[in-house]
Order: structure tokens, then C-alpha cells, then sequence
């Protein structure tokens, strides 16, 4: 047995999902806010004709997570569209992110 470090091509990383995770959440509208030092997404459910909303998620992640997060985000969206169409942005809660 060698007694050097694994690499990170040796590695690999096991993700468990507890099972209340994995059922997810439903969000029609995000909010992103941002410091120097971490992005803040908050996923929010509003209900049609109703005065309130509701954060059902909120995830808080760095800087250099949120642009990989954005390029994968980019590159499933074109992947997406390829498939199955361009999706349409319209107005409403559903509309892009703030």
C-alpha cells in the first residue's frame, strides 16, 4: 500500500439525501442577494391572489460556488431547449430571478 494522498481523480464523493430532501420543494419565484463574501438564494412559493409569500428554501454559498453554479445552470438550460424548445420567460412570480 502507498502511503501518498489520494488525488482528486482517485476520489470520489458519496451524497446521501435525507428522504424529506429529496421530495423537494415547489418555488415560483427567487430572490438573490449578495455581501463580499456569500450569495444568498432564497426560493419563495407565492399563491395566486395572496398578500404573502413564503421562503420554502434558502441556500447561502460563496462567491466561487455560485458562478459554477451559473455555468451549469447555462449549460442545462441549452440543453433543455435543444431537447424540448426554447422556454419562454413571461411575467408574473414566475419571471426571472431578482
Amino acid at each position: 500500500m502507498s502511503d501518498e494522498p489520494k488525488t482528486d481523480e482517485t476520489q470520489q464523493l458519496q451524497i446521501q439525501i435525507d428522504d424529506d430532501v429529496a421530495q423537494g420543494v415547489y418555488a415560483n419565484l427567487a430572490t438573490v442577494t449578495h455581501n463580499p463574501t456569500e450569495f444568498v438564494l432564497d426560493f419563495i412559493y407565492v399563491q395566486p391572489q395572496q398578500p404573502r409569500a413564503k421562503v420554502r428554501a434558502r441556500v447561502i454559498t460563496s462567491p466561487q460556488h455560485i458562478k459554477r453554479l451559473l455555468g451549469a445552470l447555462q449549460e442545462n438550460v441549452a440543453r433543455f431547449e435543444a431537447r424540448f424548445g426554447p422556454i419562454k420567460a413571461e411575467g408574473g412570480p414566475e419571471s426571472p430571478v431578482h
